[in-house]
């Protein structure tokens, strides 16, 4: 991944952009990505002033090294244009991502992609500065998700949205991001989840899934979230403060995980540099650059999260 596809994203914490009061609060939590939302979280008659309050939020005040972000509109909205031009005029110095809702094919990418390319000349900003986020809603984002995922060398992430997804599919569920009650083939989401996955790493992106909409569920929460962590995923979606500190906690590796991915970045740096071998032993197990691959993963995500090491290498005598 690039330094920018390896921002931490464990948490994303969905804000409506019409509430000063939530975008102010917003800015003291433990999220990893804020994103402002002039999308669903906003009524038709308030998107206009919506937008005024998210490009004043994102030139006013810190917002502690979190990952600035504005869900915009549809790319098929007449809202879409003006999102995308007022804030990257107007706040495009303190705008680090756009969420692109509801892609369903390659092109909606390419649109973004390019009118924030002719903005940024236009502006004398350094080109690529604002990313994008694809999010994948339906059936037919998630039939063209390879394509979408290789669409622009802006794209940092690919998010899963359950709950126009389970629509498109005829879901019979009304409980965003829960499991369709009598459903007996295991995890119903696991085939989109897997594929946007996929599609995801194999553009050198990051993969987020989307909200769990029952907020006072805790253990339903932890439960979905240490899944697709488990899965590889690299965060989730958050609707409320109360849901940080669970969904963090579970795309954080713990300690004796962290410690043991850097103990294999640094062994396997000694064997292969030092000693010449391709594989060797630690601590009992054979690693190897498959090994490393692993280790990589884990010790950026123990880095994200804070961790310090408590164990250092020493090669045998």
């Amino acid at each position: 991944m690039s330094a920018r596809t390896d921002r931490s994203r464990r948490s994303c914490l969905a804000v409506p952009g019409s509430s000063p009061r939530f975008i102010a609060k917003a800015r003291g939590l433990a999220a990893d990505e804020v994103f402002l939302d002039l999308e669903d979280a906003v009524a038709p008659d308030a998107k206009q002033e919506a937008r005024r309050s998210v490009i004043e939020a994102l030139r006013s005040g810190d917002w502690g090294g979190k990952v600035r972000a504005v869900r915009i509109n549809g790319a098929a909205t007449s809202w879409a244009y003006r999102d995308v031009i007022e804030l990257a005029e107007q706040a495009g110095r303190d705008l680090d991502v756009i969420v692109l809702p509801k892609v369903s094919e390659p092109q909606h990418v390419t649109w973004l992609d390019l009118l924030l390319g002719q903005i940024e000349q236009a502006m004398g900003y350094p080109a690529g500065r604002i990313g994008i986020e694809a999010q994948i809603e339906d059936a037919l984002g998630l039939a063209a998700v390879d394509a979408i995922a290789a669409a622009s060398p802006r794209l940092e992430a690919l998010v899963f949205g359950p709950a126009d997804f389970m629509a498109s599919v005829g879901m019979r569920s009304l409980e965003i991001g829960a499991q369709p009650a009598g459903y007996a083939g295991g995890d119903a989401f696991h085939y989109p989840l897997l594929r946007i996955l996929v599609a995801a790493r194999a553009n050198g992106l990051q993969a987020i899934d989307g909200p769990y909409a029952a907020i006072h569920d805790t253990d339903g929460l932890a439960r979905a979230a240490n899944s697709v962590a488990a899965l590889g995923f690299d965060g989730k979606w958050v609707l409320h403060p109360g849901q940080i500190a669970a969904v963090n906690a579970a795309f954080s590796p713990g300690q004796a995980e962290y410690d043991k991915a850097e103990l294999i970045l640094e062994a396997y740096q000694h064997y292969t540099t030092v000693e010449k071998r391709g594989a060797a032993m630690l601590d009992g197990e054979m690693i190897d650059e498959a090994s490393r691959k692993l280790a990589l993963v884990a010790a950026a995500r123990g880095r994200a999260a804070g961790l310090a090491r408590t164990q250092s290498f020493g090669p045998p005598a």
